[in-house]
């Protein structure tokens, strides 16, 4: 898995069905252990509610995803949720969904599409992005070679970490591992082989509001 979508900042989203009011919360989470941090304080914040419901996905392969009804009828609130996260193809993402009970029975479909709206609106007020899976290139180039390198990353759209100007010009650029081979091979093309890459550290990084951001392990 070389990229893949996960919340960045949680969201928060009510509906009301039948006077029933369902508040859907998301958040970022890598394990077990912060999904069951969350949980109960969400379950201490809303101790009054009827149900808090959850699904989560976790890792870069999803290879965890559970689900609860939280005392609904089975199949009507974690299932639908955890579909939703799914469906969206998100990883290391948590949705809770609090029920405050308004007299009227939904019905086993009632309740599936209200979860599943519920859910829907949380990740709609989340902010997601696209973790990538790359590395620091450090270019070091003489100056007439400097155009050609920042015509061609520019039509790549990778961003300058840090540029150092001396006696040559030293770049440090974010790259994805999937666009590796290509951007070497045209960076030796256009400056004859007169610049020198050298790969530096790999790195999760993600466009946020057009700004880079670079992830710690275990973030």
């Amino acid at each position: 898995m070389k990229e893949f979508q996960t919340i960045y900042e949680g969201g928060e989203a009510e509906i009301v069905e039948k006077k029933s009011r369902f508040i859907a919360h998301t958040y970022h989470v890598t394990t077990e252990e912060e999904v069951q941090e969350v949980l109960e304080k969400v379950r201490k914040e809303y101790w009054d509610a009827r149900h808090n419901c959850w699904a989560y996905v976790l890792g870069k392969d999803q290879v965890s995803a559970r689900c609860s009804d939280d005392g609904e009828p089975s199949q009507t609130a974690g299932k639908p949720m955890l579909d939703v996260i799914m469906g969206q193809d998100l990883h290391d993402t948590l949705v809770i969904v609090t029920r405050y009970f308004g007299g009227t029975l939904l019905g086993t479909g009632g309740l599936v599409r209200a979860y599943s709206k519920a859910a829907q609106e949380g990740l709609t007020h989340s902010k997601i992005i696209t973790r990538i899976y790359g590395f620091k290139l450090n270019i070091k180039t003489d100056y007439t070679g400097l155009g050609k390198i920042q015509y061609l990353l520019g039509k790549r759209g990778l961003q300058i970490l840090d540029t150092v100007y001396s006696d040559a010009v030293e770049l440090t650029v974010l790259v994805s591992e999937s666009e590796e081979n290509v951007l070497i091979a045209e960076i030796t093309e256009g400056t004859n082989g007169q610049a020198v890459l050298e790969k530096g550290e790999d790195c999760w990084f993600a466009v946020v509001d057009k700004e880079i951001v670079i992830f710690a392990e275990g973030e």
